[in-house]
């Protein structure tokens, strides 16, 4: 990504546009992150969606949270059915769409089930990850388009997985320089390390660096000692411990991975393919369709709180951009983790390709920063996931369907469980499941 200095940073009265704020419990935390702080409590928060139900709850939702967070009353908060006139004047756009919603989930699962193919999330990389990103990139080339014309100075924060392939579309489809790609995996991963070594977590310093749920903590101290040798003995005096995937990564390749179990299993060929080893690693297959369902279920229990004039749970989250939003506002400096193309950021991943990297923010905005080379073990994983990434992205810049099927073959999890034919015919299928959500060049079956 290349940084650029805007004419102004921000007052403290931004416009912050949420496209895609019917996705109301992670609007709702963004919101009471961003409201935390109070020099923007006087900001501008413009809600999009296109479901109208869903967008009238996260408009209650968020003036129910600056209510409570900011009584003044200075927080503006408007709803909008029309996606520019959100944009309009936005100094930052969050990007929380998920294309499909339930029903396309459902598909990306339900389908390669049926040919023996397992998934626990399947939003990053894999069969899900490949046809979550096909129907999402439409969406994101006509909001790039708005946002060059409406708002071209504005930071685009995107949350939407799966994150690497997104970004690296967002920034060659639609040529916008400010675009980075937020995910709290970082965080958490060494959050819980520190828990789990009963450290507290703020005197923990770390490095991370790698692909999108597929970093990897390349430092880990408290006060200056390294942890990874109380980490090791640790997960030696623990079998259960060792009961999972990420751990067991660990242990083979010498640097803690920074994505669940779950998310981690689905990048590599050598665990969802064999049935004794989902259960000695304790494995969810179909894991993800189950929070499909916690999240409606929050949804729903938020609008009928808010119908009743029940109270609602107004809880911060710690996300990165309220903090990437207040750090250019008023030019506090910190430290977050962003996914941004790799531009000399990391020797031994592909140029061009979306890596995850600490990013200095202050008023002149994101600043990713170079890291050199990964050791080659973690490298050598990294390089599969943007091959597969390129191939998906080339698919819909080039109009390309049989780079989807490429896609399909290069992926580690999907080439190990099924033969060539089976891939392009289950790719088939997953293109008439999904239908008039794909740009109408990659709609086409191309059998074996």
């Amino acid at each position: 990504m290349t940084t650029q200095t805007p004419p102004s940073a921000p007052s403290g009265t931004p416009k912050v546009a949420f496209v895609g704020a019917g996705s109301v419990v992670f609007t709702q935390g963004l919101l009471a992150d961003l409201l935390a702080f109070p020099e923007l409590r006087g900001a501008h928060i413009a809600l999009h969606d296109i479901d109208a139900e869903r967008l009238a709850t996260a408009h209650g939702a968020a003036r129910y949270i600056a209510d409570r967070l900011a009584p003044s009353g200075n927080v503006r908060i408007t709803a909008h059915a029309e996606r520019r006139a959100a944009l309009a004047g936005a100094d930052f756009v969050i990007n929380i769409v998920q294309v499909g919603m339930r029903e396309a989930t459902r598909t990306d699962f339900e389908v390669p089930a049926r040919y023996g193919l397992r998934q626990t999330i399947g939003d990053t990389l894999g069969i899900g990850g490949i046809f979550r990103a096909l129907r999402t990139f439409p969406l994101l080339k006509s909001l790039g388009e708005d946002i060059a014309e409406v708002c071209p100075d504005a930071w685009l924060l995107n949350y939407t997985n799966p994150m690497a392939m997104n970004v690296q579309y967002l920034t060659r489809a639609t040529g916008l320089t400010r675009v980075v790609g937020l995910c709290h995996s970082v965080y958490w991963t060494v959050h819980d390390l520190a828990e789990l070594l009963g450290v507290p977590h703020e005197e923990v310093t770390y490095r991370a660096a790698g692909v999108n749920h597929q970093a990897w903590v390349l430092r880990l101290e408290h006060r200056g000692t390294d942890l990874y040798p109380r980490l090791d003995a640790l997960i030696e005096s623990d079998p259960e411990l060792r009961r999972r995937v990420r751990v067991d990564m660990y242990r083979r390749l010498g640097y803690y991975p920074t994505e669940t179990s779950e998310h981690s299993s689905e990048y590599v060929p050598w665990y969802l393919h064999h049935t004794d080893e989902i259960e000695r690693l304790r494995l969810p297959v179909g894991a993800y369709l189950d929070i499909v369902d916690e999240n409606i279920a929050a949804y729903e229990h938020t609008r009928d709180a808010l119908a009743q004039g029940e109270p609602l749970t107004v809880e911060g989250t710690m996300e990165y951009a309220p903090q990437i939003i207040h750090s250019i506002t008023t030019g506090t400096p910190r430290t977050v983790y962003g996914n941004v193309p790799n531009h000399g950021l990391i020797d031994n991943l592909p140029a061009g390709g979306t890596v995850e990297v600490p990013c200095l923010v202050d008023a002149l905005g994101v600043q990713p920063t170079r890291v050199g080379a990964l050791p080659a073990q973690c490298a050598a994983l990294n390089r599969s996931y943007l091959s597969m990434n390129d191939l998906v992205v080339r698919a819909a810049l080039e109009d390309d369907p049989r780079s989807i099927r490429q896609a399909a073959m290069a992926d580690p999890a999907t080439a190990a469980a099924l033969p060539v034919e089976r891939i392009w015919d289950l790719c088939d299928d997953m293109v008439r499941a999904h239908g008039d959500l794909l740009q109408p060049s990659l709609r086409a079956t191309l059998g074996h």
